[in-house]
């Protein structure tokens, strides 16, 4: 299991971030089915203890009570915090990428008072400074982004982000589930599962689901629009 550490974000503090704050930055919800794209954005600068929450791992190695835990000690732990949401409706209309733009900037506009000087991204594609074809104008800083193949596993603030992002997103498709008991969404968080794809065959697609993805066992021509609401 790769155990995360601060090396990388202290490196883009010194070489990269100008005295400013680096975000570590990480995405939830890519591949469900239905609900939001979730952005995490967790905060440091050279102030930073590097004695960061015991425990911390990328949210995916987490079971949910040790995610749940970790909240707490990660907002203490960092200069300051926030997550940002896309909704369904703005991922059919925009693609993932797209949506992922538009979470990033609403969790920025909780940030004012934290300028950012670098990005820590999780992945191998920078959808952050991406523009063209997925952008729909969402605000983000043009600032440096260094991508990180398992961010989310190696670098502490990008862990930090990932269980914040991971627990607001999994308590949202909670609140969801009893909207739309049917599919199963205290369980599955909306992705796939045998139970979820069941309904879908059984009910279509509900208001919160990616419609303009094609939905297993959704035949392709009532994707266009939500048969349940």
């Amino acid at each position: 299991m790769l155990l995360p550490d601060r090396s990388i974000e202290r490196e883009l503090l010194d070489t990269t971030a100008n005295g400013m704050f680096v975000a570590g930055v990480d995405e939830v919800g890519r591949g469900a089915l239905a609900g939001p794209a979730t952005v995490g954005i967790a905060v440091i600068d050279g102030e930073t203890s590097d004695s960061f929450p015991a425990g911390l791992r990328d949210s995916k190695l987490l079971s949910a009570r040790a995610r749940e835990n970790l909240v707490q000690p990660v907002r203490a732990w960092v200069r300051s915090y926030a997550v940002g949401h896309a909704s369904a409706q703005e991922v059919n209309q925009f693609g993932i990428m797209g949506a992922l733009r538009i979470a990033a900037s609403r969790a920025v506009g909780q940030l004012s008072d934290f300028p950012i000087g670098a990005v820590l991204l999780d992945g191998s594609h920078d959808w952050w400074s991406s523009e063209g074809l997925f952008d729909p104008g969402a605000s983000l800083p043009a600032v440096p982004v260094r991508m990180e193949v398992k961010g989310d596993a190696r670098c502490a603030v990008v862990a930090a982000a990932s269980v914040l992002a991971k627990v607001e997103r999994d308590t949202m498709m909670v609140e969801v589930a009893q909207q739309f008991p049917e599919y199963g969404f205290e369980q599955n968080k909306g992705y796939s599962s045998p139970a979820h794809i069941a309904a879908l065959t059984r009910l279509g697609p509900s208001s919160v689901h990616r419609t303009a993805w094609k939905l297993p066992g959704v035949a392709q021509a009532t994707t266009n629009g939500s048969k349940h609401e």
